[in-house]
């Protein structure tokens, strides 16, 4: 079998010189070139660890000079924070190994049942298994960042009682509800009364990707009725099913594009109202230009004609100036009429 070129970087943690040289013989057996130190007691870890020296994996022994057992997993788990641990020992109680399995210990392996393909398999998957979980927790910390540092107001709920389980800054400031007022609350409590939405059914919807989002009333603390786009991912939260939801307040946007529909509809009356006023003018100029250009007007009639066309000009002129006095009257606000 070809031995594995990757050299680990192994702490043993072995009193017994006999099963240490077994331990070493079992990993050069599958590694080519293994970095393996050796440590005798808890001491000698914690003092080899706190030097700042981080292996890939500890293999120890639970029975020290200084320390053994529980006791020794309590004191050792702390020092060594991300670095698997795998447990040597001839101590054959099945509850124990689950103990401290449960404790934090990556395996728990019988000295006695011992072989360099069972240390190997064990080394590698402890390693790699460790490898996972350390991206599962970067990724859940940066999707906490994501959802406490958002600038929108989020929140979590549970898919079955409604209840708020989590919700972040953004949803406390806009809202003006405190997080433990959240946590008291369900989610048809931020509806108004009587525009409370099918919560059951959209989430059958959210669970089923039917529905994503839509646009909902909210209430806040203070009794002011906001318009809201809400996006919803269904998701496991705490070992609950449950719904998270991105809220956007669009009030001054829907209040922005009502002002602005109002100010085209008063423009068309404008146009339609002044287009009559400017008929009269322009058709007076362009019946005179035709004169002019189909050579019908005399010399003596051409000074008369010109003042005729002069007042029609000043007629346009006063009406136009009169349209822009009226447009520019008219302003977008969103709390009042214009």
């Amino acid at each position: 079998m070809q031995k594995d070129k990757k050299a680990y970087n192994i702490l043993v943690v072995e009193d017994n010189s006999g099963d240490f040289f077994l331990v070493k013989e079992y990993l050069e057996e599958m590694i080519l070139t293994p970095e393996i130190i050796q440590k005798h007691s808890f001491n000698q870890v914690s003092e080899y660890l706190s030097s700042g020296y981080i292996p890939e994996v500890i293999l120890l022994d639970l029975s020290l000079p200084d320390k053994n057992g529980e006791e020794l997993i309590s004191a050792i788990l702390p020092l060594t924070k991300n670095i698997p641990i795998i447990i040597l020992t001839g101590y054959t109680d099945a509850n124990f190994a689950i103990k401290a399995l449960a404790l934090g210990i990556s395996d728990y392996l019988l000295k006695d049942e011992l072989n360099a393909t069972t240390l190997y398999k064990s080394i590698v998957y402890t390693i790699e298994r460790n490898k996972a979980i350390g991206r599962l927790k970067e990724s859940e910390q940066r999707y906490s960042d994501l959802f406490h540092l958002s600038p929108l107001p989020m929140w979590v709920f549970n898919a079955k009682t409604l209840q708020f389980m989590d919700v972040n800054d953004s949803a406390i400031k806009h809202y003006g509800y405190t997080y433990e007022e959240f946590l008291s609350m369900t989610i048809d409590e931020i509806h108004p009364e009587g525009d409370i939405p099918d919560c059951e059914e959209i989430i059958k919807q959210i669970e089923n990707e039917s529905f994503s989002g839509g646009q909902f009333l909210h209430c806040k603390k203070n009794n002011t009725i906001i318009d809201v786009e809400l996006q919803c991912n269904y998701l496991e939260f705490n070992n609950c099913n449950a719904v998270m939801v991105l809220a956007n307040d669009i009030t001054e946007r829907l209040a922005h594009i009502k002002a602005i529909e109002k100010q085209n509809a008063k423009l068309r009356q404008i146009a339609w109202s002044q287009s009559h006023e400017v008929r009269a003018p322009l058709s007076r100029i362009m019946g005179i230009l035709n004169l002019f250009q189909e050579d019908m007007i005399t010399n003596e009639e051409k000074e008369e004609y010109l003042n005729y066309l002069a007042n029609a000009a000043d007629e346009l002129d006063t009406i136009i100036k009169k349209i822009v006095d009226k447009t520019q009257g008219i302003n977008i606000t969103l709390n009042s009429e214009s």
